[in-house]
Parts: structure tokens; C-alpha cells; sequence
């Protein structure tokens, strides 16, 4: 087992691992901004090191600061968590190039699957199904981009190949239009991601997000841990994700897990990953691969049974996946509300001091959550403060329980998005099952009286 891990990240997914790595009896760091001096997991680290000021540019993303605290900490692997280095092929370069183990896909992998034009590339290849696009990044041509729009079919959507988030992403329904959107989110990804490539794909008009989550070791062996369903969701980021999702049948988890595995073994791929598809009509359509942990892993994790980090640790350390695919099976229901220290209403991020909290609890409830009574939530980062994960025997079930917790949770001090959580759980569309990924935002809108 590994000997020592720094924590190069924050908030919840510090923790997280943090837990795991006690589960295993490893020793941490926790690498730290200024600002994050109180975190639970600072507290909690058998070593913790202040890394710069709160600025994420000066800590978290300052490799080389990493790199020289895990040397001088005599630390042997870094866990990136999510988010800040995590999808940073060069850090991970770097990472293994200085003797530490990088807990995650090798460099070469990220590059792959981080390029969003050689990741479709790589899986039409694997026989991954695709949305038909351009399947490269699209030229200077007018003339040669509105062809392609011609054989894609009206309306599609302009992408940045390096990108994600939504930023960079440009819908196009008349011919017209496209030049001026292909410009605008060259510029955009040049300012967002440092790099002004751009493709083209089918704009899907009513699809659900539907993930697969895969693990694989450094032994040949891949599985996968059935799909997610993250299609709530508002600026394309995600608020809602469950497992499994609605809708879907054992034989089209099998099949597209099946691919999926497939896949992850011919491109090399090691420890925990996800591929990410858009879902319309019964059909799957390939969109990106995330090369880290998610945010929303819990509920795969409560339906399977499989702790997911304390995986990534022990494929790090050069062990055989203790799971064979046969291994697998879906229990029941989970569904994870991201709470947010934000105006429920305006969606204005709301840091402060939490004067009191109170963590809801009962049969089948997690909270996973650096939060405590008297922790300060700083402005200078992303503004998820904790995940709710309800799990019951059904999704009705887990449903119900999620309504529960959500009125015993007590978050005071600060705004939180509690409020807009609870009106999901209870709306109509929800409870149904398979909404889209634009309904929440539309939801919202008529919520506010906004269209």
C-alpha cells in the first residue's frame, strides 16, 4: 500500500479521501491555500502544509509548490481529487517523472481523452457510439465548416475542444449564423481553456446526461459500476444525479458498460473514471470522458457497495481490482442533491461564517460535508459546500428519504440552495423520472417568473 499521500485539493473531496486513506491506514497531508486553514481535513491530517496565499492559481494550481511540499513531506503519491489539477496531463507528467505515484490515469491517457476531438476519435474506433459531428477540429474555411453543418443537419452546437463547463458552446439553427458562432467560441476557448480549437456536433434537443462509471487497474482488468443519471442541471452545471437512471434497461446497462470497459482496456486507462454521454430516444452518444473521481461518485458507491476512493488507492499501489464484473449489482436507489452556498433565487454565491448546522440522518442518508458550526465558507472558490446522498429501495424510496433530510437540514449563517433541492424532489417532472438537461433551468425560469 502507498506510504504516505498528499491531499492536493479542498473542501469535500479532501475529506473524502482523507477518510479513505484512515480506512486504509495511510498517512496524509494535507496541502493547504491561507484560506483553508480551518478545513475539517486540515484539522484532521496527520501533517498539514500552508501552500500560498488563497488565491487557486498561487496553491492548488501551483505545481510546483506541489511538488516540493510532497517532496520535503516526504510524501510517495499525490491524490489530485477533483477539479483544480486533477485533468492536468503535464502535472500528472510531472507527478510520476519525480518518483511519486499520481493517483489517477496515466499523462498520456489525460492528454487523450482530455482532447475532446481525439477522445471521440479514439472511441468511434472502440466502437463507442458518437454524436455525429465533425470528429476534428474545424479550420478556418467558411465554406468547409457550413458543408459540415449541411451533412450533420440543423441545428448543431460549437464546442471547444480543450473545454468544458458549457463555456466555449454556441447553438447554431440557421446556416447564417454559423460563421459568427464559430468565431465567438474560438475566442471564448482561447480565454477559458488557452486554446481556440473548436468542432462541431448534432445539437440534441431534448437528451438526458447518462454516465457510466468504470474502474481499472494496472493488471488488464476493467469493469464498470452501471450509470448515473445527471440531467438536472443549470449553466450545464450538474444540481441533481442519481443511480440508476430512470429508465434504462439491465440489457442497455450491460451493453453500453460492456463498450465502456472495452474502451478503458484499449486505451490503458487506470483507476476510476467516467464516461459521460448524451441520451435521446433510447440511444447513447458518446460526449466526453472524465479522468478523475466525480463529484457525484457517492451514489454509485451506495448502490454498489464499492468505496470508489479507497479503490483509486489501492490500483495506485499496483493491486488487482478486487471485483470482477460478476461481482456488480445494483441495489436499490441513490440520489445526491449538491448543496451550494448560494442565493436559492439569484444563485449569487453566499460566503460567510455558519452559525449553526445541523446534518440530517435516519435510514439510508450521507452527507458528505466539511462543513461544521462556525467554519467560515471563503470567497475565493467553487461554492458546493456538501452532498446530500439518500438511498432507498426504490427510487420512490430514495426520493422520499431525500425530501426528509432535506426539511431536518439546518444551514444557517450563510444562503444554500436547500430550498430549490426541496422543490425538485417534490416536482411532478421529477418524480417521474427522465427529465431532460434543459428542463431544470426552464423549471426555474417559470419558477421565477421568467419565461
Amino acid at each position: 500500500m502507498l506510504d504516505k499521500v498528499l491531499i492536493a485539493n479542498r473542501g469535500e473531496i479532501a475529506l473524502r479521501i482523507l477518510r479513505a486513506c484512515r480506512q486504509l491506514d495511510i498517512p496524509v497531508i494535507a496541502a493547504y491555500s491561507s484560506a483553508d486553514r480551518d478545513q475539517k481535513h486540515v484539522l484532521l491530517a496527520e501533517e498539514a502544509v500552508c501552500i500560498g496565499p488563497p488565491s487557486a492559481a498561487a496553491s492548488y494550481l501551483n505545481m510546483a509548490t506541489l511538488m516540493s511540499t510532497a517532496e520535503v513531506a516526504g510524501a510517495t503519491a499525490i491524490h489530485p481529487g477533483y477539479g483544480f489539477l486533477s485533468e492536468n496531463a503535464d502535472f500528472a507528467e510531472s507527478v510520476e517523472q519525480s518518483g511519486f505515484t499520481f493517483i489517477g490515469p496515466k499523462a498520456e491517457t489525460i492528454r487523450l481523452m482530455g482532447d475532446k476531438t481525439s477522445a471521440i476519435q479514439e472511441m468511434m474506433a472502440a466502437g463507442v457510439p458518437c454524436v455525429p459531428g465533425s470528429g476534428k477540429p474545424l479550420t478556418a474555411d467558411d465554406v468547409e465548416n457550413r458543408e459540415i453543418a449541411d451533412r450533420i443537419g440543423y441545428p448543431v452546437i460549437i464546442k471547444a475542444v480543450g473545454g468544458g463547463g458549457g463555456r466555449g458552446m454556441h447553438v447554431v439553427y440557421e446556416p447564417d449564423d454559423l460563421a459568427g458562432a464559430v468565431d465567438m467560441a474560438r475566442r471564448e476557448a482561447a480565454s477559458a481553456f488557452g486554446n481556440p480549437q473548436v468542432y462541431m456536433e448534432k445539437y440534441l434537443e431534448l437528451p438526458r446526461h447518462v454516465e457510466v462509471q468504470v474502474l481499472c487497474d494496472t493488471h488488464g482488468n476493467a469493469i464498470h459500476l452501471g450509470e448515473r443519471d445527471c440531467s438536472p442541471q443549470r449553466r450545464h452545471q450538474k444540481v441533481v444525479e442519481e443511480s440508476p437512471a430512470p429508465g434504462i434497461t439491465p440489457e442497455q446497462r450491460e451493453h453500453i458498460g460492456g463498450l465502456c470497459v472495452e474502451a478503458c482496456k484499449r486505451i490503458g486507462y487506470r483507476g476510476a473514471g467516467t464516461f459521460e454521454f448524451l441520451y435521446e430516444n433510447g440511444e447513447f452518444h458518446f460526449i466526453e470522458m472524465n479522468t478523475r473521481i466525480q463529484v457525484e461518485h457517492p451514489v454509485t458507491e451506495m448502490v454498489t457497495g464499492v468505496d470508489l476512493v479507497a479503490e483509486q488507492l489501492r490500483v495506485a499501489a499496483g493491486e488487482k481490482l478486487r471485483y470482477t464484473q460478476d461481482d456488480i449489482v445494483i441495489r436499490g436507489h441513490a440520489i445526491e442533491c449538491r448543496v451550494n452556498a448560494e442565493h436559492p433565487e439569484t444563485f449569487a454565491p453566499s460566503p460567510g461564517k455558519i452559525t449553526q448546522y445541523h446534518a440530517p440522518g435516519g435510514p439510508g442518508i450521507r452527507m458528505d460535508s466539511h462543513m461544521y458550526a462556525g467554519y467560515t465558507v471563503p470567497p475565493y472558490y467553487d461554492s458546493l459546500i456538501g452532498k446530500l446522498i439518500a438511498h432507498g429501495d426504490t427510487r420512490d424510496a430514495a426520493r422520499a428519504r431525500m425530501d426528509m433530510a432535506l426539511s431536518e437540514m439546518v444551514v444557517e449563517g450563510i444562503h444554500t440552495n436547500l430550498a430549490l433541492h426541496e422543490w425538485i424532489m417534490n416536482d411532478p417532472d421529477f418524480a417521474a423520472g427522465g427529465v431532460s438537461i434543459h428542463w431544470l433551468e426552464k423549471k426555474i425560469r417559470e419558477r421565477l417568473g421568467k419565461g
